[in-house]
């Protein structure tokens, strides 16, 4: 885990629980920071610090040599996850990527001279969707959309869901895995997994090739929604996730599709705060 760091920042995370460590953010020439235990601090070379000016900072050579190591020394390999701003790690580290794009007709190019990087660090909490599942599926798998702010456990959540789903139920399930970090922890036995291609791609090329019962895919977008809602008509149970922040801010596009809308909160890791059947009536 997080092998592709300068040893200086290693060192630094050592002296903490790695359990606890959910996010670096790395700027060039600024003091490092870390959410540890959910809140940021700074980053010293013995754990965290008080104060930015005893914290470690970050050259550009850092960065790009980050960068380097993370595509497994060949940025060519990688490509295409650097034109949507993000790499994905051995381990299921998602590296996103900031910096000067180059676009050629309409469309990102590539990504140069890397200034920033935000790194958010995979935990495998086994247990962490028993809750979920014990209200919202225990008898009967339900097509649920798992909801919060970006970094508060919705992936970890779904990882745990699924294993529980293949231990409990024996279902085929298929885990569309876009960025490579929902299968980067323990999965069920029944679980197979289609790494790095796009929602409507993997739904199209796995409901043909693997005909699974349950679909899990993270983040989904607008645009994802006539794909899910084909999914789910064709009688294949999706569970995912989106960024929405209260029902309220739901896109009227996401609204009846899924039987149970869970809501995470905003400032507490993994915490439902929130369960909704498909007219937005809360019922747990």
């Amino acid at each position: 885990m997080l092998d592709f760091l300068p040893q200086n920042i290693k060192d630094g995370l050592n002296c903490l629980n790695l359990m606890d460590v959910y996010e670096l953010r790395l700027r060039v020439n600024a003091p490092i920071r870390v959410n540890y235990k959910g809140e940021y601090q700074y980053l010293g070379l013995f754990g965290v610090v008080g104060q930015a000016k005893n914290a470690l900072k970050c050259t550009s050579q850092d960065i790009e040599e980050c960068v380097y190591r993370a595509g497994k020394y060949s940025v060519y390999s990688v490509e295409e996850q650097i034109k949507q701003g993000y790499i994905t790690a051995e381990c299921g580290e998602r590296i996103g990527l900031a910096g000067e794009f180059v676009f050629e007709n309409g469309k990102p190019l590539a990504l140069r001279n890397y200034t920033s990087l935000c790194i958010r660090v995979p935990h495998d909490v086994k247990g962490c969707g028993l809750q979920i599942y014990n209200k919202c599926m225990c008898g009967k798998v339900q097509n649920l959309l798992l909801m919060s702010p970006p970094g508060l456990g919705k992936t970890t959540i779904l990882r745990d869901l699924g294993r529980i789903i293949s231990e409990k139920t024996l279902k085929n399930v298929l885990i569309c895995d876009e960025r490579g970090e929902i299968s980067s922890g323990e999965i069920g036995s029944t679980c197979d997994v289609m790494r790095f291609a796009d929602k409507s791609t993997a739904f199209e090329m796995g409901v043909r090739a693997m005909r699974p019962e349950v679909i899990i895919t993270d983040e989904l977008s607008v645009k994802d929604c006539f794909a899910i809602a084909r999914v789910i008509d064709a009688g294949i149970n999706v569970l995912a996730s989106a960024h929405f922040a209260s029902m309220q801010t739901i896109a009227k596009e996401f609204k009846g599709i899924f039987d149970r809308y869970v809501l995470l909160s905003n400032q507490i890791i993994g915490k439902v705060v929130g369960i909704y059947n498909k007219l937005g009536e809360e019922i747990g």
